[in-house]
């Protein structure tokens, strides 16, 4: 490394040479994270941490308070109800309906550990549901732990990169893995992890149809619900509701996070939301792992008791608490979020003005939403180089190739744990770095 850069070279390079990640675009989150943090100990120097997707704004005080006062009165010692409690089963009944517009009972509404928990609730109930539908079906890119849950099921999986396939080209490209009648669930995220893509009504459309027509159960992850800043979907009851398939098929579970929509991700809770109808569908191959062959049943009492037993007692209350207020009208979560979007557009600009390129940049013909995440690459290097020449410059990120991504490119940025006051540093390292590396 002969250019000036500034992180010292001699210190990325050791620090590099010790971490034993010979390919950094196979690197994991977690990974990437342990090797800056070494390279920031060692040269004292802060990165521009865009390699982690954690909320960046402080807890909604709502969750906060009603936590501490359930806490104060005891629930601490006591066995939360399986189900859930009462509370938060309602309202996230009335999240689901004010928000999407969708009916489902408080039954089929289960707070979990996180969307991670309720995802491998999900994947056990519906990979195990039919012993001829074995496989798992990810629309890509995403969230590359559901693949590691997968791993440790022992369930298979396959993707495909639906950069190519948007609108009316997704049909037949679903239909080519779903002829063979083997998926047993298609899965995806939208808003995107990490693309930030948002499907259409379109593409939701599709895929609900042919989730219905292949009787196959779709899994949305809505982890950054709310989150496509293009239209306001914080009014209660009110359109444009939050997008979703289950306006297109009743074989569906939605996964519902406090994590990013209330900055609330320390205390790991969510919900899933099952359709009423596949809460009571009968399978009878469930009946060789477990005594009910109820979709909805087996999920909770099934997957959900054997991994935890239970979901945090007070965090219930928090999250009961935070969908109540914005059933009420009384708090609108996207307000505070917003930020996320304003820094994505700010970011997006300074590495478009120093020679980079957004590799996920649009919605079918719509240009792409500012928000969470966004993609980049640098015409000429591959991802693996890209990453490396970051870290000289104190800057990481992860490679889009470990979350499905066909480009071999591009890598993730997430705009949440990089401060307002940290963007002149971030301007002033793309710059010396589109001096070293002039294209």
């Amino acid at each position: 490394m002969e250019d000036i850069t500034p992180i010292p070279a001699a210190i990325v390079d050791e620090v590099y040479m010790k971490s034993g990640l010979s390919v950094l675009s196979k690197a994991s989150i977690r990974e990437m994270g342990k090797l800056v943090n070494e390279i920031e100990a060692r040269s004292g120097k802060k990165f521009i941490h865009m390699e982690m997707g954690v909320p960046g704004l402080p807890a909604t005080k709502i969750g906060v308070d009603a936590e501490i006062k359930a806490l104060s009165e005891g629930v601490a010692s006591i066995y939360p109800n399986i189900e859930g409690i009462p509370q938060v089963k309602k309202e996230a009944s009335r999240f689901v309906k004010l928000m999407m517009d969708v009916d489902i009972s408080p039954q089929g509404c289960v707070p979990t550990v996180g969307s991670m928990q309720g995802g491998l609730a999900a994947f056990m109930t519906a990979g195990f549901r039919d012993k001829k539908r074995d496989t798992i079906l990810f629309i890509d890119p995403g969230f590359p732990v559901q693949k590691q849950q997968l791993s440790l099921l022992g369930i298979p999986y396959k993707t495909f990169d639906v950069y190519r396939f948007r609108g009316d080209k997704l049909k037949d490209k679903l239909e080519s893995y779903l002829k063979d009648d083997n998926i047993a669930a298609i899965v995806y995220s939208s808003p995107n992890n990490p693309s930030w893509i948002c499907l259409t009504d379109k593409e939701l459309k599709i895929i609900g149809e042919k989730a219905t027509e292949h009787d196959l159960i779709v899994i949305e992850d809505l982890a950054y619900f709310g989150m496509d800043f293009r239209k306001d979907y914080s009014v209660p009851g009110e359109p444009p509701f939050q997008p979703t398939v289950a306006k297109y098929t009743d074989n569906y579970l939605l996964m519902i996070s406090a994590s990013k929509i209330f900055s609330y991700a320390g205390q790991r809770i969510a919900f899933v939301a099952i359709s009423d109808t596949l809460y009571h569908r009968k399978y009878p191959d469930l009946k060789l792992r477990f005594s009910s062959d109820e979709f909805g049943h087996y999920l909770v009492y099934g997957a959900l008791y054997g991994i935890s037993s239970g979901t945090s007692h007070s965090a219930q209350y928090a999250l009961a608490a935070m969908l109540k207020s914005v059933n009420d009208g009384d708090f609108n979560f996207v307000d505070p979020i917003k930020e996320y979007g304003e820094k994505a557009k700010i970011m997006k600009r300074l590495f478009l003005e120093n020679g980079f390129e957004i590799v996920y940049d649009k919605d079918e013909d719509l240009p792409l939403a500012d928000g969470f995440y966004f993609t980049i690459a640098y015409p000429g290097m591959l991802s693996d180089e890209l990453l490396k020449e970051f870290l000289y410059y104190g800057i990481s990120a992860i490679s889009l190739s470990i979350t499905g991504s066909e480009n071999k490119q591009g890598l993730r940025a997430c705009v949440s744990f990089v401060q307002r006051e940290e963007l002149p540093v971030l301007e002033e390292r793309l710059k010396i770095f589109a001096q070293n590396h002039p294209r």
